[in-house]
């Protein structure tokens, strides 16, 4: 089979085209034959070496990704071959106390696929059955490949952890990022009002597209003293972070009486100073999210695409996958990135 495959940490460079053995399935996995597969900032970790350089090489990366079934092992019951899938990027031992009661982000063995197991970027795939899903009606392979790893991250940090609801007001960073542009929308589909932040007008203008109220571009103006004037002072229910460093901090400052903040990771820097008496006295709550538990991903995919939809920025060739990680790494997309396969 055709994949992108790394033999060494680095640049975009790295990425090699190039023939792989196609995987076989186990007694209880299924192949995939990947139509289309979506690119996360995880994707350039992995190929940096940034996080972590205990990946066996070499590598195939890529979490997100849709297509048909081609096999199935002997002990597959649900699927079929034929039938149109998207991937569930969220890996557990499925046996330990947090997998059985379905907070599966929380076992020991939890990763992502494309981090230790070969991913995505590739005509083929392998993996258990529980990490698939149908495709919901009215949507195409690029479009699926776009939903899974942002979509459940951000029903996640919104609904289960910081509980956004009717009448609040949600600063969503990040509008132009995959996980931003689905914050915008969920925010939105409970009822809050929504204050984002992007770095062009271009971005913004699409960010209102989605449902954003108010909109700040923080290449020109101070977020926080922004979303101050917007507020009257009062400040925001939710804050919505996934940048880290000045962006956590100046967050946690702008959050009203009662506040929550969630964050899923930092683009930028991992380090920040917060000043506790916020913290404290105004009764802050900081939460930290891992992707998300495997039962939130049927939930969020019903709203698909009636209520929310898959925002694609564009598709590259599997073959330019290079280009695809350049244009993410230069902060040049709206949305997802998306291979075709």
């Amino acid at each position: 089979m055709k994949a992108i495959r790394l033999h060494e940490f680095s640049d975009a460079g790295v990425l090699r085209f190039e023939d792989a053995p196609k995987p076989e399935p186990g007694p209880n996995e299924v192949l995939v034959q990947i139509k289309a597969a979506a690119l996360n900032h995880l994707d350039v970790w992995v190929r940096s070496g940034q996080r972590e350089r205990n990946i066996p090489l070499p590598h195939i990366p890529g979490s997100d990704g849709s297509g048909v079934i081609a096999e199935v092992g002997k002990d597959v019951q649900k699927f079929k071959p034929g039938e149109r899938v998207l991937i569930s990027p969220g890996i557990s031992c499925g046996h330990c106390e947090y997998c059985k009661r379905g907070t599966d982000n929380l076992c020991r063995e939890y990763r992502v696929l494309g981090v230790r197991e070969n991913g995505t970027y590739a005509e083929f795939v392998k993996l258990p059955s529980e990490n698939v899903l149908p495709i919901p009606p009215g949507l195409d392979f690029p479009e699926a490949a776009a939903i899974p790893l942002v979509s459940l991250t951000a029903w996640h940090m919104l609904v289960t952890l910081a509980r956004v609801k009717e009448g609040e007001t949600a600063l969503v960073h990040g509008a132009g990022s995959g996980v931003g542009s689905m914050g915008i929308q969920i925010a939105k589909l409970r009822g809050a009002r929504v204050i984002t932040t992007a770095g062009s007008a271009e971005k913004l203008r699409k960010a209102k597209d989605l449902g954003a109220d108010e909109l700040i571009n923080y290449r020109e103006q101070d977020f926080a003293e922004e979303v101050r004037r917007l507020t009257e002072k009062r400040g925001v229910d939710v804050v919505f972070e996934h940048i880290g460093g000045e962006v956590f901090e100046k967050s946690v400052k702008v959050l009203a009486k009662g506040g929550r903040l969630v964050t899923c990771g930092a683009t930028t820097d991992y380090n920040c100073n917060v000043d506790i008496r916020y913290v404290y006295t105004r009764m802050l709550t900081m939460y930290g999210s891992w992707m998300g538990w495997k039962p939130e991903l049927p939930e969020v995919l019903q709203y698909f695409p009636s209520k929310l939809k898959p925002v694609i920025d564009s598709i590259f060739p599997l073959e330019q996958a290079a280009d695809a990680h350049r244009k993410m790494e230069g902060r040049e997309n709206f949305g997802k990135i998306v291979l075709n396969v």
